[in-house]
C-alpha cells in the first residue's frame, strides 16, 4: 500500500490530468462526488497538515511578514482594483465578474503546498500561505463581499461565513498538526512519499467532484462552455506567469509557491453559502477554473526549466 501510494506521488501531477478527464467525460461519477467535495478538501488539509508540521508550515518570525505581504496584495488589493475596474465599465453584474472577484478574494487552494511537493519544491512556503491567508480570510474578504454582497445578506452573512470557514479549516490542518506531533517517525522519507501520493490522490477525487456541472454544459451548450474555459485559462496563466516573472525581476523569494497561491484558489469555499441562481453560473467557473489550476505544476515546471536554459 506504501509503494503504491510512494508511486502516486512520483506521477502526481499526470495523476491530476486523470482526474480532469474522468470529470469532464464520467458526469454520473462527478455528480455522486460533489457531496462529497467539502469533506475530502477537509481531510487534504488534515494530510497535508500532516506530511508538512506545525513548525515547517508557520516557520521563523521573519517568514511571516513577506507572506502577510503577499496575503494583502493577492487576497485584498486586488481583488479590490478588479472591482474598481469593473464597477466604473458597468461590468459587475455579469456572472463571469461575480466569479472573479469571489475568486480573486479566496485564499490559496486547499493543494498547493500538493503543488509545490510535485515541482520538487519545499511545500512549507506554500501551507504557511495558505494557513495564514485561511486565518486572515474574514478580514481580507469582508470588503470585496461587503461591496457585491453575493449572498443578499450583508455583513452579517459576509462575517459568518468567513468565520465558519476559518474553523473547518483551522481544525482540519490542527488535527494534522497534532499527528505529526504524536507520530515523529512521519517525518522519514517513507512516510513522507506516502503522505504525498495520498494527496495527489485526494487532489483528483475531489477536481472530479469540482467538474459536476462542466459535463451537461458540454452537452446541451458546447460554445458557452468554450467561453468559461478561455476565460479561465486566460486569467489563471496570466496571474500564474505575471507572478513568478515579476517575482524572478524583483529577485524576490519563493517565487513559485507564490505564482501558485496568486493563480489558484479556494473559489468553492464560496458555494456554501450562495443562493442557487448565483451559485449555478459560478459552479460553470469553478468546474472550468480546475483545467488551468490542476495544469499549474506542468505550466511551472515548464516555465522553470525554459528561465534556467535562458
Amino acid at each position: 500500500m506504501v509503494g503504491c501510494l510512494i508511486w502516486i506521488a512520483r506521477h502526481g501531477r499526470y495523476c491530476l490530468i486523470a482526474g480532469l478527464l474522468v470529470g469532464l467525460f464520467v458526469p454520473a461519477l462527478s455528480q455522486a462526488l460533489r457531496p462529497w467535495v467539502g469533506p475530502l478538501i477537509a481531510l487534504l488539509l488534515c494530510v497535508t497538515g500532516i506530511r508538512v508540521g506545525v513548525r515547517q508550515a508557520l516557520g521563523h518570525l521573519d517568514d511571516l511578514r513577506p507572506a502577510l505581504i503577499r496575503i494583502g496584495l493577492l487576497q485584498t488589493g486586488l481583488p479590490l482594483v478588479v472591482v474598481g475596474v469593473l464597477g466604473v465599465f458597468g461590468l459587475l453584474h455579469w456572472p463571469i465578474a461575480l466569479a472573479v472577484c469571489l475568486m480573486l478574494a479566496a485564499p490559496s487552494l486547499t493543494g498547493a503546498p500538493n503543488f509545490a511537493v510535485m515541482m520538487g519544491q519545499d511545500p512549507a512556503p506554500g501551507m504557511r500561505l495558505l494557513v495564514l491567508g485561511t486565518a486572515l480570510f474574514p478580514l481580507t474578504a469582508l470588503p470585496v463581499l461587503l461591496i457585491l454582497d453575493p449572498a443578499g445578506g450583508g455583513a452579517l452573512s459576509a462575517l459568518g461565513l468567513s468565520f465558519g470557514l476559518l474553523v473547518a479549516i483551522l481544525c482540519a490542518v490542527g488535527t494534522g498538526f497534532g499527528v505529526r506531533r504524536a507520530f515523529p517517525a512521519l517525518s522519514a522519507p517513507r512516510p513522507q512519499g506516502a503522505l504525498d501520493g495520498c494527496a495527489a490522490l485526494l487532489l483528483a477525487i475531489v477536481v472530479v467532484g469540482l467538474m459536476s456541472a462542466i459535463g451537461p454544459l458540454l452537452r446541451s451548450d458546447p460554445l458557452a462552455l468554450v467561453g468559461w474555459l478561455l476565460a479561465a485559462l486566460a486569467i489563471n496563466i496570466v496571474l500564474v506567469v505575471v507572478t513568478v516573472r515579476l517575482s524572478q525581476a524583483r529577485n524576490w523569494d519563493i517565487p513559485v509557491p507564490t505564482a501558485i497561491y496568486a493563480g489558484n484558489r479556494n473559489i468553492a469555499l464560496f458555494l456554501i453559502v450562495l443562493p442557487e441562481e448565483v451559485a449555478a453560473p459560478l459552479m460553470i467557473f469553478v468546474g472550468c477554473y480546475q483545467i488551468p489550476m490542476y495544469l499549474t505544476p506542468v505550466l511551472l515546471s515548464r516555465l522553470q526549466r525554459g528561465t534556467a536554459s535562458a
